[in-house]
Order: structure tokens, then C-alpha cells, then sequence
């Protein structure tokens, strides 16, 4: 047999396999189901708990381009290294951080934050760009679609199993009656439960670390010195800020890649925005709360099947049509869950989070096609920056208008209950979303005729077209 073969599958190919293990072990956290009422439960206060979330956000904000760009330059494989060990010192902080003094605690949870939102914009990019470099290498770059395919359908299932088994062993009642049956004598209470989800999301992230120093880094993975596209030598810090705007240069001048970028962001930030607010909606369409839990793992199905589907469409469809067809499905979604139907309300739900899965696969899929190796993770770095910062300016003109509506909400319905009155707020905001993106919608159809007229990329297949830049 000649070693130096080509690879017939992709999965025959090292890098390949530790991305898809690192993408499993890195996002499977068995915290999710219980992530608000574990950070109460540790003694913090619901005016910190935001504040740490607004913290996270903002670190990813300023991380994710430069760490982008960084990896181009350093190596996909040292970022990669560095995200899986900012995890497990996150993580571990956590896990041995004592409660009690309220200052310290607050403190190591701030620290928590900032690391947590470091590993994912260190991650973010970097990721894709090992795997798809690898994939070029061995001339399998057409294969990327069934990696993307694969990786998210198991990540599918490593979600469904940390919402299902981290809110069960959260539970010391459960816990309990578990103990009692196995004839363990051991006494369970909120104390002993607080922490076995950040244990086992620990040995995830152990096992993420471990699967980031087993990568090699490819070629395509260095840019310094005579390699560097400008055949210049310069500091880390100096090159990812010539990285980064090279980079954002490029997007700009490469008009499919920009509306990409620009129709990513406005179907990613809506319906991730709806899925935050989700157990809101569910309990205004009276689904009983014992399973939103339930409901949650249902939907992470979605990833199993939806990949597949998004994958025939890529192969089958130009880039225009698929464009029109999530339109479509968003659209159906939102104009459904507005009439907020009696447990019937889940379908348009599912629906629009099925649009979601969808976003991501066209826009990591066309987007690894047409960007260059030496550039490909600090652009998809720029892909994440643009989710974010629309993900936290919608999060904020929302809770302007619900600040503006509910004292209307409380003047005309002063008999009900506090619990009432934040569903009939909700209820009355919540077409915003419906309107916010017909009429993103329509400015990017403006903008995307605009800057794609002449062009050919959008009115045919990828797959059929010429392969990726080298």
C-alpha cells in the first residue's frame, strides 16, 4: 500500500478527527440547563449575573478578530492549544472557588467570565481554518460540507446529553432517590449538587486540551517572515493588527463575502436573540415548565437533521436560492410564534430554530470556500465580531423598548399580576423581532443586488464553480 497516498475519506485525516472531538468536548457543557440559577445558587445577586454576562460578551468582542488574526500568524494549533487551556482554568475556578466571602466571589466569577469569552474567540476561527487546511492539503477540500455536517450533528448529541444529564444531577432530590436505590450511603443536598456539572464540563475540557495537542500544525497554518504575504517580519502584536486589516480590506473588496457576512449576522442575531428569550415564550403558550429542559435537548435534534439537509441544498442550490429559502423559513418562524398558539406555538419555534442551524452551515460553508488558507481564521474571526456585536445591539434596543412599553402595559392592566404583566409585555414586544427582520431583510436584498451585479458567484452552485483560493 503506498503511504503516500491521497485520503479517500476525510475522516481518515488526522486534523479532521480532532476537530470534530474538540468541537464536542468544547462546547458539551453540562452547566447550560442550570447556568442562571447555578450562579444564584452560588450566592450571587441577578444584577451581577448580568453584569458577568455583559463582561463575557464584551471580551469576545475585542478578542475575536485579533485572536483571529493571530492564529494566521502564530499557527491555527497553538490558539487552538491556548482555548482548550483557558478552558480548563475557567472552569476549574469554579469548581474550587469557595463561597461565602462575596467579594472574592464575585471576583473569580469575573475572572471567569473573562477567560471563558478569551477561549471562545480564541477558538472561534482558528478551529475551522486547521480543519479545512488539512482537508486542502490531502485535495479533499470539496469534502468540507460532510465535516461541517458531521461535526455539528455530534455536537448535537454531546448538547443533548450535558441539557439532560448536567439539570439531573443538579438535582439532589433526584440525585437522592438515585443514591437510595443503589444502596449508596451517601446524603445528597444543594451543597453536594452545586458543583457535579462544572466537574464533568471539566473533564470536557480536559479532553478538549487533549485533542488540541494532538493536532499538527499545516503549512498553510504559519505567516511570518518570507512566508507573510507582504514578505514583512514584524512583533505578533504588530502582524495581527496588519492581519486584521488586511483582512477586513479583503471583505470589504470581496463583495460575496461581505453579503455572506452581512446575511449571517442579521438571521444569526434575531433568532438567537428569540432563543434566549424561548422559556418566556413557552410559558406564555402555556407549556408546563417541567420540560423546557426536555424541550431544549428536542430542539439540539434539529442539529442531527438539519446539517444534512443545508449540505443537499449547498450541492444542489446556488447561494441566492438558499438565501431566499432561509428567508422563508425565518419568516414562517416568527410570523408563527406572533400569534403565540397554545402549545401549538412550538412548531413556528422549531421552525425558526431550524433557520438558525441553517445560518450556520451556509455561512461556514461558503465562506471557507472563497477565503484564502493564509487569511481563513482571522475572517471567519470577522464572521464572529459581526454576530456579536449585532447579537448585543438587538439584546439592547430590546430591552430599550421593553423599557419603554411596559409602563404602558402596567397603566392598562394594573389588576393582573407581576407574572401576567411580563407576559403581556413580552407578548407586545415581540413582533418587533417579526418587523426587525423584514425590514433587514429588505435593505440586504438593496445591498446585496447593489454590490453583487455583474457577479456570477451567486447564480450558480459553489461546489460546480472553481475551488477555494489557495
Amino acid at each position: 500500500m503506498n503511504k503516500d497516498a491521497a485520503p479517500v475519506s476525510p475522516y481518515a485525516i488526522r486534523n479532521v478527527r480532532l476537530f470534530i472531538a474538540f468541537k464536542l468536548f468544547f462546547n458539551a457543557r453540562f452547566y447550560y440547563p442550570v447556568f442562571t440559577i447555578l450562579f444564584l445558587d452560588f450566592g450571587l445577586t441577578m444584577a451581577q449575573f448580568a453584569l458577568l454576562n455583559a463582561i463575557w460578551a464584551a471580551t469576545i468582542v475585542l478578542a475575536e478578530v485579533p485572536s483571529g488574526a493571530l492564529a494566521d500568524i502564530v499557527g491555527r494549533r497553538k490558539l487552538m492549544v491556548w482555548a482548550g487551556a483557558v478552558m480548563v482554568i475557567e472552569i476549574l475556578l469554579l469548581c474550587v472557588v469557595p463561597r461565602g466571602n462575596a467579594g472574592l466571589l464575585f471576583g473569580v466569577f469575573v475572572l471567569n467570565r473573562i477567560l471563558s469569552g478569551l477561549a471562545e474567540a480564541s477558538a472561534s476561527g482558528a478551529d475551522e481554518a486547521i480543519a479545512y487546511d488539512a482537508l486542502k492539503a490531502a485535495g479533499l477540500q470539496a469534502q468540507w460540507g460532510r465535516v461541517l455536517a458531521m461535526s455539528i450533528r455530534l455536537q448535537s448529541i454531546g448538547f443533548i446529553v450535558a441539557m439532560t444529564l448536567g439539570a439531573v444531577v443538579y438535582d439532589p432530590a433526584f440525585m437522592q432517590q438515585a443514591a437510595d436505590w443503589l444502596r449508596i450511603d451517601i446524603i445528597f443536598t444543594r451543597d453536594t449538587t452545586l458543583r457535579l456539572p462544572l466537574y464533568l464540563t471539566l473533564g470536557m475540557a480536559v479532553l478538549a486540551l487533549a485533542a488540541a495537542l494532538r493536532m499538527e500544525e499545516s503549512a498553510n497554518g504559519l505567516q511570518n517572515g518570507a512566508d507573510h504575504p507582504d514578505g514583512k517580519n514584524g512583533l505578533p502584536a504588530r502582524e495581527a493588527f496588519a492581519m486584521t486589516l488586511r483582512a477586513g480590506r479583503w471583505i470589504l473588496d470581496t463583495p460575496f463575502a461581505l453579503v455572506i457576512i452581512c446575511s449571517g449576522f442579521l438571521f444569526d442575531s434575531i433568532a438567537r436573540m428569540v432563543i434566549t428569550l424561548s422559556s418566556q415564550y413557552y410559558r406564555v403558550i402555556q407549556v408546563p415548565e417541567a420540560v423546557f429542559g426536555l424541550i431544549g435537548s428536542g430542539i439540539a435534534v434539529l442539529g442531527l437533521i438539519i446539517p444534512r439537509i443545508a449540505l443537499w441544498m449547498t450541492e444542489r442550490n446556488t447561494p441566492r436560492y438558499n438565501l431566499l429559502v432561509l428567508a422563508g423559513v425565518n419568516l414562517t418562524g416568527l410570523v408563527g410564534m406572533a400569534f403565540f398558539i397554545p402549545l401549538a406555538g412550538l412548531i413556528p419555534a422549531i421552525i425558526l430554530f431550524s433557520g438558525m442551524y441553517m445560518t450556520g452551515f451556509f455561512v461556514s460553508h461558503y465562506l471557507n470556500h472563497i477565503t484564502d488558507s493564509a487569511q481563513r481564521a482571522t475572517v471567519l474571526s470577522f464572521k464572529g465580531l459581526s454576530y456579536n456585536l449585532s447579537y448585543g445591539l438587538i439584546g439592547l434596543l430590546y430591552s430599550l423598548l421593553v423599557a419603554w412599553t411596559r409602563p404602558g402595559i402596567v397603566e392598562r392592566f394594573s389588576d393582573q399580576s407581576a407574572y401576567q404583566i411580563e407576559n403581556l409585555t413580552f407578548m407586545a414586544t415581540f413582533n418587533w423581532f417579526l418587523w426587525a427582520f423584514i425590514c433587514g431583510f429588505g435593505i440586504l436584498c438593496l445591498f446585496a443586488r447593489r454590490r453583487l451585479r455583474g457577479l456570477d458567484v451567486h447564480r450558480k452552485p459553489l461546489d460546480a464553480q472553481v475551488g477555494a483560493p489557495d
